[in-house]
């Protein structure tokens, strides 16, 4: 058994750069743990078609360090996955982590030895550890939910989950494709298919909107000034509630006559991206405000379609703009354009089981050589659950989760001493651009240890007061915004059956967030109980 200091948990952006900080910075022996055979986290599993970040590159990347800022170039406003991951293994070799990444090593199990104060850690591949830290890096959105659906094992064609594609990809050439989910994923797989594919049907449960990513290669001209100017940026990003590059407008949509309204909303549109959402203060809290632009949005789609009852059917959308994280696309309505390309509203007719040859709805079965998952994930959640974690008292985290996740600033669970959560539930994560949100929590849980290790204490571990007075700001958050009104979100675990229908993200914004961290760590980590070495 190898003895450390820390064990983390993931290889992706959390993992990594949580492993730069203890041991580059404060001396510490750790390693990290991840099934993948490289490094990326979800980067490494997520290569469907058209798979690609929906921030755009000068702000999804590490700013930590200015000499990784300096030395690395992306050649995309919004980069596709084989160049973040190219991004990642630049990181991995550059701040040299790779000696300390054990990769093709699964963790299995940890349970927490309340006589040692230390965590047991098994692998399964034989591999067992022993670390007083236990940090989990596993990702919001990096445990593949695929559906149950009738007859998939008498498919007898080819069937993928976009969330574990395999490296050598999959040729469409002369296929027909079903593609099931018009999520972000499906939005962004959709054209990318269709351009090779003999035919693709899309089954579309949920119409979603989605605004133009107006994706174009870098100017050395901004490559320069993004460069020039990164501490400007990252300021931004860090002060701001979404952790994007941009501040949302203090401006209300129904303070605005409606042709300046549509005139600003047009401008954004052309412009591409989630600057769109940040046009108004009010969108996300109060309907009126949202229905302004989603009815703008709901009209861009019937204008770009061409066919008057599938442009109806994708602009027939059931939740608020926004309330649910909007994709940005590529020619995703565009692509129904296309001869080859078909939309069925399963809403309407519902997928009711696969067969032989491909998929039956309630009304007509559609062949298909290839059927493409593009369900997402069980979120937040999933991959944390999908772990054998055992803490004090031999509490389990799946059974102490099992009405919903309860944390404390999503940072830490009760009953589970000296572990902690990247990007956990009760965190803003998901409901901003992750790279700042990940630095935020890495620094937190590095001050921390410091803070233990300087004055020689064994444990960390918060209550059970300060989890359910966490879940109470959680709730208000969320509450004070449109989120909870989307019953199907998966903000909500909702595309996950049997999964407890709790708002998992925290909704009051990056910067209020790290506001209030940063005053738990001043008033001596208030809300944690400290155990003396």
């Amino acid at each position: 058994m190898e003895k450390l200091d820390a064990i983390i948990i993931g290889s992706g952006f959390s993992g990594m750069y949580q492993l730069y900080s203890l041991r580059d910075k404060l001396g510490l022996k750790a390693k990290v743990l991840d099934g993948a055979s490289g490094v990326g986290g979800t980067w490494f599993w997520n290569r469907y078609p058209g798979a690609r970040c929906d921030s755009e590159s000068h702000t999804y990347m590490y700013y930590f360090s200015k000499d990784l800022v300096d030395e690395w170039e992306w050649s995309e406003r919004y980069p596709q996955q084989p160049e973040i991951l190219r991004y990642m293994n630049f990181v991995a070799d550059r701040l040299k982590l790779r000696s300390d990444i054990e990769l093709n090593t699964r963790m299995s199990q940890a349970h927490f030895d309340a006589a040692t104060n230390r965590w047991n850690i098994k692998t399964e591949n034989g591999k067992e550890y022993n670390a007083k830290y236990l940090i989990t890096a596993v990702g919001c959105l990096s445990s593949a939910n695929l559906p149950k659906i009738e007859g998939l094992a008498d498919f007898k064609g080819e069937w993928y989950h976009t969330g574990q594609w395999p490296h050598e990809g999959v040729d469409f050439t002369g296929k027909r494709v079903a593609l099931i989910g018009t999520g972000s994923t499906g939005i962004q797989a959709t054209p990318v298919i269709a351009a090779t594919a003999k035919h693709l049907t899309v089954f579309q449960r949920t119409p979603n909107y989605s605004l133009p990513a107006c994706n174009a290669p870098l100017t050395p001209e901004f490559k320069k000034y993004a460069k020039q100017h990164a501490a400007d940026i990252y300021k931004i990003m860090t002060t701001n509630t979404n952790g994007h590059g941009f501040y949302i407008e203090d401006v209300s949509a129904l303070d605005v006559a409606e042709t300046e309204r549509v005139k600003a909303y047009e401008e954004k549109w052309k412009m591409g991206g989630f600057q769109f959402r940040a046009l108004y203060r009010d969108i996300l809290t109060s309907a009126a405000a949202n229905e302004t632009a989603a009815e703008f949005i709901r009209g861009k789609i019937k204008e770009i379609v061409k066919d008057p009852k599938v442009a109806e059917d994708l602009a027939d959308i059931d939740h608020p703009f926004a309330a649910k994280r909007p994709p940005i696309d590529s020619g995703y309505f565009e692509a129904f354009n296309r001869d080859n390309v078909t939309l069925v509203n399963i809403r309407k007719t519902p997928i009711e089981r696969l067969t032989t040859k491909g998929v039956k709805t309630s009304t007509q079965e559609i062949d298909a050589d290839v059927v493409v998952f593009a369900t997402g994930f069980d979120a937040m959640t999933g991959s944390l659950l999908k772990l054998d974690i055992t803490g004090r008292d031999n509490r389990k985290l799946k059974d102490y989760w099992h009405a919903g996740p309860r944390t404390y600033l999503g940072l830490q669970v009760p009953g589970f001493p000296n572990m902690f959560t990247i990007t956990g539930p009760g965190s803003p994560s998901v409901l901003c651009n992750m790279p700042p949100a990940i630095e935020q929590h890495v620094e937190w849980i590095t001050n921390c240890i410091q803070y233990m290790e300087g004055k020689h204490l064994a444990v960390i571990e918060t209550t059970e007061e300060s989890g359910d007075s966490w879940q109470t700001e959680v709730d208000r958050a969320a509450n004070a915004t449109l989120l909870p009104t989307v019953k199907h979100s998966w903000y909500l675990g909702a595309n996950v059956p049997g999964k407890p229908r709790v708002f998992m993200p925290y909704a009051g914004g990056l910067a209020h967030y790290r506001k209030i961290c940063d005053e738990v760590a001043q008033n001596g980590f208030k809300g944690f109980e400290f155990t003396p070495a």
